[in-house]
């Protein structure tokens, strides 16, 4: 064992750890948190594999192996989850995220399929016509593959990321609950994806030594036959929650109107203003974005949802996220920085 390599892994994993360490305590909805964790991860994969010599190359060889072949088997997974959730949840433009996005990713795989023959294959067999096709199109191919690599490498960091916040702890003793609003069913009961949410806050309010107010939040849609509040509200009841620890907030359309009345509502009171907010566990993430931007000082507790339904949702989050110009910049900047070494090869050629 090289013990100097061992002690380098550990100083390297030390840093890294400690930076992704700050930057969660100092905010967990800061974007710059996804790639520390990146970081974080891959030192302290390396610090463990410094363990095992010449062993560890292997090891660290089996790791890559395995990364490119979920990356292969993803755009096939969201093809699959894409068709499920048009059969469980109807053919709108938010059930096929994943099977648009699949598809994307497979054009990109193809793509990558049809360089890696024109480079490595019996140059004999690329001396006919469909050979000088491939030739002519292999630059584009070439970018289709780096693009698509870039995407679903973003991609996957991010949701592990949003995983990643379900696992770690959070302090109790709340003083307030934020419950985030969703659609209604047509008789103004809440849905199982509502419902979900209303369970969580019960399970934070009864384990709290002292239990907290429940703020219900969301409006009453074109569709709705009350507001999401409301319905909230009544759930709560229902379940066993004094109507003096439910505060109802009816006014909101969106998850930043949800934030902002809510704080509005939580500041007019007196007392401590510990906050939790309870959404959707694929939601937590931007959730937690609108409070840091609305000045609310909040937590992110994240409700179950069903396992079929979380790819498109991270889908949603994931666009929804880099849709802010400030991240879309920095995305585009950072593409462009992988794909900088191509431009470079084909304005010399």
């Amino acid at each position: 064992m090289d013990w100097k390599n061992v002690l380098d892994s550990f100083v390297l994993a030390l840093i890294f750890c400690g930076i992704f360490a700050f930057s969660m305590h100092r905010d967990r909805s800061r974007y710059r948190n996804v790639v520390f964790l990146l970081f974080a991860a891959g030192s302290l994969v390396g610090f463990v594999l410094s363990f095992f010599g010449r062993l560890g190359s292997v090891i660290l060889l089996i790791l890559c192996a395995a990364l490119l072949l979920l990356l292969l088997v993803l755009p096939f997974f969201l093809i699959f989850n894409g068709i499920v959730m048009t059969r469980r949840e109807g053919r709108s433009l938010a059930n096929l995220l994943s099977l648009f996005l699949g598809i994307i990713l497979l054009v990109g795989e193809v793509s990558m399929f049809l360089w890696g023959i024109g480079l490595f294959a019996v140059p004999e067999i690329w001396q006919g016509h469909w050979g000088r096709i491939v030739a002519e199109v292999s630059p584009v191919l070439l970018l289709l593959m780096v693009t698509t690599m870039y995407l679903s490498v973003t991609f996957l960091i991010f949701a592990f990321y949003c995983l990643f916040l379900q696992v770690i702890p959070v302090k109790r003793d709340f003083d307030y609950v934020i419950i985030h609003g969703a659609g209604l069913r047509k008789d103004g009961t809440v849905t199982k994806l509502l419902a979900e949410r209303c369970d969580k806050a019960i399970a934070i309010y009864h384990r709290d030594p002292t239990p907290p107010y429940l703020i219900p939040s969301g409006g009453q849609g074109r569709d709705e036959a009350c507001s999401e509040a409301e319905a909230m509200g009544r759930y709560l009841l229902e379940k066993g929650i004094p109507e003096e620890k439910i505060l109802i907030e009816d006014k909101s359309a969106t998850t930043m109107e949800n934030i902002k009345n809510s704080r509005d509502l939580i500041m007019a009171r007196p007392g401590r203003k510990y906050t939790a907010l309870v959404t959707s566990n694929y939601h937590v993430y931007r959730a937690m974005r609108y409070a840091r931007k609305a000045g609310l000082k909040a937590v992110g507790i994240g409700a179950h949802v069903a396992s079929y339904y979380w790819p498109s949702a991270i889908i949603r989050e994931f666009a929804a996220v880099h849709r802010e110009k400030k991240h879309m910049l920095l995305y585009l900047a950072g593409y462009l920085i992988v794909i900088a070494p191509l431009l470079v090869i084909w304005m010399a050629g």
